[in-house]
This record gives C-alpha cells, sequence and structure tokens, in this order.
C-alpha cells in the first residue's frame, strides 16, 4: 500500500493541533475522514504513528521521529509553492499566528481582520495563548511576542513599544495608601504574571543614567496567568498590579485604576512579531508582518486612550 500525501499532511495536523477534534475543525473535514487517513497511513508505513487510550492521542516515539523529519520538508514545498505564487500580487495558502490572547483580543484582531479582507485568497488560523509556543515544532508561520525574546533562532521585527505602569484600584489607594517608594512595595498586597519571573516582572528603570534597574522580590497574595484576570483583580481592589499600558489606558483614564507609583517606571516592553528562518520569507508571512508595522505606526492605539490619564495622589504609606 502506498502513503498518499493528503495523509501526510493530515498527520502533521493532528499533532499539531494535539487531536483529531481539532484538526477535523482546522482541515473542514469530519473526524471519521482523520481518522480513515491516519489509519491509512500507518498501514502503508507499518509503524504506530499515536499511542492511543480512552482520553488521549499522543505521537509514538516512530511518530514524533516522523514529523520531525517530514515537517521541514513539507515546510519546504509550501515555501516553493509561495514563491511562484508570489509572482502575482495575491496572496494565497494559510498562515497561522499565535499571539497572547489579551493582546490578540484587544488589539490584533482588527488589524488581522483588515488583512484578511485584503487578501481573501489568503486562509488565517489564529491561536490565542498567553503561554509561549515552539513556533517550528508547532508549524506556526508568526508570532507575536511581548517582552524579552528568549528564542535567538527566530527572526524578528520589532513592532513597537508598550509602556508599563504599577497601578491600583482608588479603593485599595484609600484603605492601604500607597507606596513611598520601590522598597515599601513589600508590604503592599501584589499581583503577580505567572508567564514571569517576579524579579522580571517588579523591575524599574535607574534613575540616572548608567545605574543599575531595580528589582524587588515579592510574595504575592493573587498569581494570574493572563493580563485581563490582574488587570480585574487590580481593579477589584486586591492589590497592585504591573500591568502594560495596552490593558491599563482605559481604566487609568475611567478612574477605575490609579497610578500607585508614578515616580518609578518600569522599563517598556517591545512587541515583535517573530517567524522561523529561511532563505526566502514567505509573500504571506512578508505581507502580514508588513501590514502589522504599518498598523502600530505612528502611535500605538492604547497610547490615544492614554492621553490625559490624570495622575491622582491619594495617601501614601
Amino acid at each position: 500500500m502506498k502513503w498518499r500525501f493528503d495523509d501526510v499532511l493530515t498527520f502533521l495536523e493532528v499533532v499539531e493541533a494535539g487531536g483529531v477534534t481539532a484538526a477535523a475543525a482546522r482541515l473542514n473535514v469530519s473526524k471519521s475522514v482523520i481518522s480513515k487517513r491516519i489509519a491509512d497511513l500507518e498501514a502503508a508505513l507499518g509503524v504506530d504513528l499515536f499511542q492511543r487510550s480512552s482520553r488521549h492521542l499522543r505521537p509514538s516515539d516512530s511518530g514524533t521521529a516522523f514529523y520531525e523529519h517530514i515537517r521541514p520538508l513539507v515546510q519546504a514545498i509550501n515555501e516553493a509553492a509561495e514563491r511562484i505564487g508570489s509572482r502575482t500580487e495575491a496572496l494565497q495558502g494559510r498562515l497561522r499566528v499565535t499571539a497572547p490572547m489579551t493582546f490578540g483580543t484587544m488589539y490584533l484582531g482588527p488589524m488581522i481582520f483588515d488583512f484578511a479582507k485584503a487578501h481573501p485568497g489568503l486562509e488565517l488560523a489564529l491561536d490565542y495563548d498567553d503561554r509561549m509556543v515552539d513556533l517550528v515544532r508547532n508549524g506556526y508561520d508568526v508570532g507575536i511576542r511581548i517582552g524579552i525574546l528568549k528564542d535567538s533562532s527566530l527572526v524578528a521585527r520589532k513592532l513597537c513599544t508598550v509602556r508599563r505602569v504599577v497601578c491600583c484600584s482608588p479603593g485599595y489607594a484609600r484603605d492601604k495608601g500607597l507606596p513611598e517608594s520601590i522598597a515599601a512595595l513589600s508590604s503592599h498586597d501584589c499581583i503577580d504574571y505567572a508567564n514571569v519571573h517576579t524579579s522580571q516582572l517588579w523591575q524599574f528603570q535607574a534613575r540616572r543614567p548608567g545605574g543599575k534597574p531595580a528589582a524587588v522580590m515579592l510574595r504575592s497574595r493573587i498569581v494570574a496567568n493572563n493580563g485581563e484576570a490582574m488587570r480585574d483583580a487590580a481593579i477589584a481592589g486586591l492589590g497592585l498590579a504591573v500591568l502594560p499600558m495596552f490593558l491599563a489606558a482605559a481604566p487609568l483614564r475611567e478612574g477605575r485604576l490609579v497610578a500607585a507609583l508614578p515616580d518609578e517606571t518600569p522599563p517598556p516592553y517591545a512587541i515583535h512579531a517573530v517567524y522561523p528562518p529561511t532563505r526566502h520569507v514567505p509573500a504571506k508571512v512578508r505581507g502580514f508582518v508588513d501590514h502589522l508595522a504599518k498598523a502600530f505606526r505612528p502611535t500605538p492605539p492604547w497610547e490615544r486612550d492614554a492621553a490625559g490619564v490624570a495622575r491622582s495622589e491619594p495617601q501614601r504609606g
């Protein structure tokens, strides 16, 4: 029995989607079609590509080895097809994008959907997740990263920077007072972000050129793995939070949050579009990243929300 290329593509989709159901949704076919293709491929190769149980479907050792060998080859085929297709103006093919959930839903969505409208021949698959994912292993074309870039093997293009601010609710400020200094943070209730180490989250720029940034280690009452949850906890009066301005601008303007330490500045975060290195950047990737870079210029949209935000001065303590 000979293997079929569609079966190989289906196998890749099942591995990257994490299961038959998600792969079927992505490919817009029934689960029975997915199962049949995988069974046919296993029969053609003479190996079990997955370990199956009543609840889980995981790649076997053979399946993992096959995936790692075949993924770059399929990527190369896609790139070759896209290079030929890029001779025309229309972008085609499938573009897989991963981005942080809150940033994606609040700001990226309209930008991405404008891009999709402009290129009707392009298919888009969007995954919003605050966790860091491996672009190459999971088959993503583009990722949006906020903060320090940890994977130096990726090609990165800076889209913009985002200021950060220590803030809390007016009610918390009245009840607990506001910190007089960075050192005073240790006596306050704080809200942490689970995906960033505390010493990186609670870091402040040096006041003098050439000085060392100050960092504090705090024991937080609340830890969340999502920025909106941190913002909402702060609005509810549960403590101080360091928030990017794309989350904090609107509630600061509306008075639901106040700047808690306005004389100390956390270092801003850079926002990058990243993609796997290749000799020929696919036209769909190049066009998408160019579109995002243009959309963030000259001023990121949340900075317009931040305009005119007053710094209130509740009692400090």
